[in-house]
């Protein structure tokens, strides 16, 4: 009897051990959705994004384009970031008004290398930012998507960060919920203010700059422009 007591205890721990060790694993997942961009009340392009949780971080891939205000080709868009959001990498192909762009930048404690090649032109820099600077790459918009995984619908008051344009500037910008909707964060870059949407999982709903009557708007289902 004390042998079979001693067996089942000894299951039990075996199992139990089994299951801790499974609940503590790195949880891997994946996000995919497109997003409609409209200007003036026409549809002038989209974002098609993949947003990537695996043990170490995040990975954010965008392709799309867009013909209004600017003209843009993203091939390939990439941003990479560590458990706590820090950006470490970000790569880009496309072209901008018709100009042909690669960027390759790493980021290691907010020193940012980058190999830039436009219109057949290589060029390198090296720049210091905040080490937890946001990547916001110019007239792109699925990396907001970062800000609504970060804050999701918790943000309770105002708070001020670094942006960095990349290749261009870095930039202190705020964000704060909006009265009575913690799900819509109003951020402000210099004077442009911009809404976004999102919800308790950290999706980005929609995002609207008034001033540039401009609105990109989730929308899994519609089929991109061509």
């Amino acid at each position: 009897m004390l042998k079979k007591r001693l067996l089942l205890f000894i299951i039990f721990v075996l199992v139990s051990s089994f299951f801790f060790l499974f609940s503590i694993q790195p949880q891997r997942s994946t996000e995919r959705g497109t997003f409609s961009i409209i200007f003036m009340e026409e549809k002038v392009g989209y974002e098609e994004y993949i947003w990537k949780t695996d043990e170490t971080g995040y990975l954010l891939s965008v392709r799309g384009r867009m013909t209004k205000p600017i003209a843009l080709e993203i091939d390939r868009l990439t941003i990479r970031l560590d458990r706590s959001f820090i950006p470490l990498r970000y790569t880009f192909k496309g072209s901008v008004s018709g100009v042909a762009q690669e960027i390759e930048s790493s980021i290691s404690e907010g020193e940012v290398e980058s190999t830039i090649l436009v219109a057949g032109q290589e060029q390198k820099s090296t720049v210091k930012i905040k080490r937890d600077s946001f990547l916001l790459p110019n007239a792109i918009f699925s990396p907001y998507l970062i800000l609504t995984k970060k804050f999701r619908c918790t943000l309770q008051e105002k708070v001020e960060f670094s942006a960095y344009i990349i290749p261009q500037l870095e930039v202190t910008v705020s964000l704060k919920p909006k009265e009575e909707d913690p799900c819509t964060l109003i951020m402000q870059l210099s004077t442009l203010q911009i809404e976004v949407e999102t919800n308790e999982r950290g999706s980005l709903i929609a995002l609207h700059i008034p001033s540039q009557n401009l609105i990109v708007v989730q929308d899994i289902h519609g089929a991109p422009i061509r």
